[in-house]
């Protein structure tokens, strides 16, 4: 297609005689393209002057085929690598002058998109970047002044910033560059004669490009983004700056570095360096403090620029303006800084497409990103024409009249009082939209007290969590709403008790407070859960971070599964790895954080009767398997590294007790059982190679500190092997053929029935992937041998009292152990199990297994049942509340109503009397079951 027949809109000539000039100069013809160029030149000085420099090139390439392909800038600066520094100064200055009229030509008929218009200008840009830095590096070799190095452009590398970042610069732009260089590159006694000679070539590069001479200048270059720019030079080492954001770097840093991009010189150097400043950038948690950061940034810059007054399209900047171009960007930048640590999908540079990624994931209302976008792109436009005009580095709409009307001619439209109305309203739907998000909310009114409640919230300003004068102002703003909620709680008194207690359990308030105050609705969970579950708020005042998980848009979905768990924390751990400041000890840290997120979802959805018990133990038993299975390979992988891989065909861990039954929770430890078969190996292979038998003992070891060791991000799991062949006195991981023998031979009968239970969670070796059934068929063949031995009633009869003689049931409300409770009737369902050889791990599986072999009658087996679904009811709601024995004086109204709901009983009373009637007649059943099958064991 011709360049005449996509004209699709078509400036108007303020200055007619102006636009006829330039037009003859071309000699052209074609009525499409003399309107295109008489509106452009009667318009605007500048591009009437670009179009007598350039007659001869534009009408050459206006009449060509293809000329609308956007690489113009690849075209004209083809060969300027072979130019010397004098001689590239005056051919980049020929090619931007091309690229600004053909660009603006484009831009002016529609022939090209805000995009297009965008990109050619900064791929000029970038290329005229690289061409200035190689040209003055090549002459600082050439001089022998830096020193030898294999490093690409002697290791220095330029970072785009800002709109050239983005690939968004407007058409007057200065350009904004940080200048790094590769200080490894170099061996340590030349570093400092490496860096003059660097910082020699930068100042260079930078006057090669922005100097004005009498063919004008290429881009207006600015340093000044760099660290401490008042004192440091003009290019520093890559090291030094990472140093910097480290220890000083300020958020509206981080918020520049959301566009920055290598756009010269050594790219691998640049990109290796954003690499490394991820952590400053992206934050683990979501971080709602900076949109108070954005906010003072935003009221700065007005204040300074005196642009806090009415809007009024005369005279207005478009972009540091109220409802202008910067008000688009600080809104979508500062939510992409809140979310994009969590989310890699969020951490993308350019404007329009960081409000569609934030729509996407749910953090901007698909509509109100739909229209920001068209606002920003109509504003970028009127930008544009606004430069044009003179070629001059302004944002301001004309203050005269004629000037708004040569805008708006430029724009296509002879009416300037329709055009300003229209801008006026846009702007003012700008201002809506993102003082929205910025401005904080109306404070409720502070309630009224009473003197206890007083005295608890007058010792708050003493708490860790407000020690700084940020906290204080943050908490300042939320205080009277989160009292006056807390206030209306059913309990209120214990809500704010709680509220006490997770208050000052806090190490640190600003994240967490401006969390709040964006997210109001999490107030309302926290008096929740301080009103009803004082273990969950235990575990959120240690883990305030998760949070985040509510904001996450599925925190509230239906249960993903164990596969789809494993597969999430895999790809966070893998990640973790990939991360230039990530490694094992991160890894291990993420996994910690991302069963805490999980684990307090399950709390969430069980507290609010989204799920019940059975379901709640389910989960916390996928959270487990998956946070194993996942850490299991992990942990070989790094124990690899210095012993070599597992040898013979690695190995599996076993869940053992609740874990293996699937039946956990908030408060469950994890017992566990690794085997692994050596395959007739008898040692590893690496750096510090371990006979088999240590190996897999010090890696089993290995793998129980990364379950149970606290971190930075807390613990884990407390892990407990005593299931284990010989218990305590055995080693921590068992051969295959030494685990059969074992259990064929030497186990107990309680053994037995542990194994029951077990369930392979996972493995590692790289050729265990038949282990896993191995195994299982090894507990089967097990359980079949000796469960026939006659010894197996009398000895769970054994057990039984021995168990009881050991520990009493811990208060009134005791639902796991002693006679008729959950461990008595799940002993008796693991011996059916055991006694029939079944798979069976679930205790309801087993009665059900139980009643088929005909050891118990139906009807006694479904009282077990009925028991059982009952008292894991109140164990399970019970861990939730606290971990302490249950005592209803401590948990408060709110904890009993919450057992009273899960239980299905109407008051303490109806509860006390159910417990007892439920533990009398499971245990009735159970020495019924025992007693009258000693003498009959299945053969």
């Amino acid at each position: 297609m011709s360049f005449s027949s996509q004209i699709t809109r078509l400036p108007i000539p303020v200055d007619a005689a102006r636009g006829q000039s330039a037009l003859a100069l071309t000699g052209i013809e074609d009525a499409p393209l003399c309107d295109l160029i008489r509106g452009a030149a009667g318009c605007s000085p500048y591009l009437a002057g670009l179009i007598g420099h350039e007659a001869g090139w534009l009408a050459e390439r206006l009449t060509a085929p293809g000329s609308t392909a956007p690489d113009l800038t690849l075209r004209e600066t083809e060969g300027f690598e072979a130019l010397s520094a004098d001689a590239l100064g005056p051919a980049l200055r020929r090619a931007k002058r091309r690229v600004a009229l053909w660009t603006a030509l484009c831009d002016l008929g529609g022939v090209w998109t805000l995009e297009q218009v965008t990109g050619e200008l900064t791929a000029l840009a970038d290329r005229a970047t690289d061409l200035a830095l190689r040209v003055h590096v090549r002459h600082e070799i050439a001089r022998g002044k830096l020193p030898q190095t294999d490093s690409d452009a002697g290791g220095l590398t330029a970072l785009a910033m800002g709109k050239m970042g983005a690939g968004e610069l407007n058409y007057s732009s200065d350009i904004d560059l940080i200048v790094f260089f590769d200080d490894q590159a170099y061996a340590p006694e030349d570093r400092q004669e490496a860096r003059a000679s660097l910082i020699r070539a930068t100042r260079r590069a930078a006057a090669t490009l922005s100097d004005v001479t009498d063919q004008g200048y290429v881009f207006r270059t600015d340093l000044r983004l760099r660290p401490d720019a008042a004192v440091t030079p003009v290019c520093i080492s890559v090291s030094a700056a990472l140093a910097y954001y480290e220890a000083e770097g300020r958020t509206w840093e981080r918020g520049a570095y959301i566009k920055a991009r290598p756009c010269a010189g050594n790219i691998a150097v640049g990109e290796a360096f954003l690499r490394d400043l991820t952590p400053f950038v992206w934050r683990r948690h979501l971080d709602f403090a900076t949109i108070q950061d954005a906010d003072d940034m935003r009221r700065r810059i007005r204040e300074h620029k005196g642009l806090n007054g009415r809007i009024e399209v005369p005279g207005h900047n478009m972009k540091l303006g109220r409802g202008g171009i910067r008000e688009i960007e600080f809104f979508t930048q500062t939510r992409q800084l809140i979310a994009g640590g969590r989310d890699p999908s969020l951490r993308v540079r350019g404007t329009v497409e960081g409000l569609a990624r934030l729509a996407e994931k749910g953090w901007v209302p698909p509509e109100v990103a739909d229209e920001l976008t068209a606002h920003y792109r109509e504003h970028r436009d009127i930008e544009h024409r606004i430069q044009m005009v003179n070629d001059a580095q302004t944002h301001a709409v004309p203050a005269s009249a004629e000037g708004v009307a040569t805008i708006a001619a430029l724009s296509g439209t002879g009416d300037a009082a329709a055009w300003s109305a229209r801008l006026a309203e846009r702007l003012e739907r700008v201002e809506a939209l993102t003082g929205e998000f910025f401005s904080t909310s109306e404070r409720a009114e502070r309630p009224q007290l009473s003197p206890e409640a007083e005295a608890i919230v007058g010792g708050w300003r003493a708490y860790q969590a407000l020690r700084t004068e940020r906290a204080r102002q943050v908490f300042a703003r939320i205080e009277p709403d989160l009292l006056a909620r807390l206030t209306a709680a059913t309990h209120a008194g214990e809500a704010l008790a709680r509220f006490d207690a997770f208050l000052a359990g806090l190490p640190a308030g600003v994240q967490l407070f401006s969390l709040f105050e964006a997210n109001p609705q999490l107030i309302d969970l926290i008096v929740d859960i301080c009103g009803t579950a004082p273990g969950l708020a235990a575990h959120l005042a240690r883990h305030p971070e998760v949070l985040d998980a509510v904001l996450g848009g599925s925190f509230f979905h239906e249960w993903p599964g164990a596969a789809a768990l494993r597969q999430d924390l895999d790809r966070k751990l893998a990640e973790e790895l990939a991360a230039p400041a990530g490694g094992y000890e991160r890894a291990l840290d993420a996994a910690r954080r991302w069963a805490h997120e999980w684990q307090f979802r399950t709390g969430v959805h069980h507290l609010r009767a989204l799920i019940g018990s059975e379901e709640a133990g389910g989960q916390y038993a996928d959270i487990a398997d998956a946070a194993v299975g996942a850490l299991f390979p992990l942990v070989a992988d790094e124990f690899a590294r210095r012993h070599g891989p597992a040898p013979g065909r690695g190995a599996v861990v076993l869940g053992m007790g609740s874990l293996g039954a699937r039946q956990l929770n908030a408060a469950s430890d994890l017992d566990l059982i690794v085997i692994y078969d050596a395959a007739g190996a008898e040692s590893s292979d690496g750096p510090k190679p371990l006979a088999t038998r240590p190996y897999y003992a010090r890696l089993t070891q290995a793998m129980i500190t990364a379950l149970s060791a606290p971190t930075s991000a807390g613990r884990l799991y407390e892990v407990d092997m005593r299931l284990r062949p010989s218990g305590r006195q055995g080693p921590v991981a068992t051969s295959v053929q030494s685990f059969r023998d074992y259990q064929m031979t030497e186990a107990w009968t309680w053994e037995h029935l542990a194994l029951t239970r077990a369930r392979v969670i996972g493995g590692c070796g790289a050729e265990m992937a038949q282990l896993p059934d191995e195994v299982e068929a090894l507990r089967v063949e097990v359980l079949r041998d000796r469960g026939c031995d006659p010894r197996v009633l009398p000895d769970l009869a054994e057990m039984r009292a021995r168990i009881f003689a050991a520990k009493a049931p811990d208060g009134a409300w005791e639902a796991k152990i002693g006679h008729g409770r959950l461990q008595d009737i799940e002993l008796l369902a693991q011996s059916f199990a055991l006694r029939t050889g079944s798979p069976a791990r679930a205790a309801a599986a087993q009665l059900r297994t139980g009643a088929r072999a005909g050891l118990i009658d139906r009807a006694s087996a479904e009282t077990l049942a009925t028991a059982r679904r009952f008292l894991w009811s109140l164990q399970c709601a019970g861990r939730l509340l606290t971990e302490k024995p249950l005592d209803m004086e401590s948990i408060g109204k709110g904890g009993q109503a919450f057992l009273l709901r899960e239980t299905g009983a109407d008051s303490l009373e109806a509860l006390a009397a159910r417990l007892a009637g439920a533990v009398e007649a499971s245990g009735t059943v159970i020495e019924a079951a025992i007693a009258e099958r000693q003498a009959a064991p299945i053969g």
